[in-house]
């Protein structure tokens, strides 16, 4: 399995997890439909389907442009509704279990705190890379998961940054929708405390602001406090993504 990063941030946000077979699952739409051409070696015949969070554009943008080619997307009905999305590609996960089965990746999605219709996170499975955490644009998650092998977590401001450029103005800051929709390096500490690790194998930092963080300071925290392998998305970045390293 190989995680590729499209994008990240607020500038967009899109990503590749590709099996041995070359079946591919697309997580997030948030960026220009050509760049995921682009590192799809345009051709979408391996793509099981995208699943996307929610529906702001940074992770929605391009899914109307997948979904005429032929793609279907998978988002919560709050997201779909949000979106209007009318095409018969456009696919809701199942109230009941939120749960749905593409290809070989089983994904289960899960409630998260951010200004949007109906966000959520998600927990992929696949043979090759284990289970996956799916972390982001959320304020903190009231979850915990056990027998992870793979996390991909939001780390988008910390709040010593915050203090130090805002100074008097800080609390006003932390008052306002990043705050209450994106989660601090500080939280990404404590999400990853309460989370079983024993099995990880990798750490991938994403939606990182970029007035409002350090990526070296923020990887070298997480590598501290877990141990494990620790890396910081950035577009064009391709990491093997195995359930171990061996």
């Amino acid at each position: 399995m190989k995680l590729t990063v499209v994008g990240t941030g607020s500038k967009g946000n899109c990503y590749l997890l590709t099996a041995s077979n070359g079946e591919t699952l697309i997580i997030e739409a948030g960026v220009h439909v050509k760049e995921i051409k682009e590192a799809m070696g345009f051709s979408f015949n391996s793509v099981v389907g995208c699943i996307i969070t929610h529906e702001h554009n940074d992770h929605a943008v391009a899914a109307g442009h997948l979904q005429n080619l032929g793609i279907d997307t998978y988002s919560t009905r709050g997201t779909h509704k949000a979106m209007n999305w009318t095409s018969h590609r456009s696919k809701c996960f199942p109230t009941e279990t939120m749960t749905i089965s593409l290809g070989e990746f089983r994904v289960i999605a899960f409630d998260v705190q951010h200004d949007a219709a109906e966000p959520v996170g998600f927990l992929i499975h696949h043979k090759e890379c284990g289970k996956v955490l799916f972390l982001t644009d959320t304020c903190m998650c009231k979850y915990s998961f056990a027998g992870l092998n793979n996390v991909l977590i939001e780390a988008n401001y910390s709040k010593k940054i915050i203090a130090e450029r805002y100074g008097d103005g800080a609390d006003d800051f932390l008052k306002d929708r990043v705050a209450k929709s994106h989660m601090s390096l500080e939280t990404c500490l404590k999400t990853l405390e309460v989370n079983d690790l024993a099995a990880v194998n990798n750490i991938v930092l994403i939606h990182l602001s970029d007035t409002n963080s350090h990526a070296l300071e923020f990887a070298q925290a997480v590598t501290d406090q877990t141990g494990k392998n620790v890396c910081v998305a950035s577009a064009g970045m391709v990491i093997p993504f195995d359930k171990t390293p061996f």
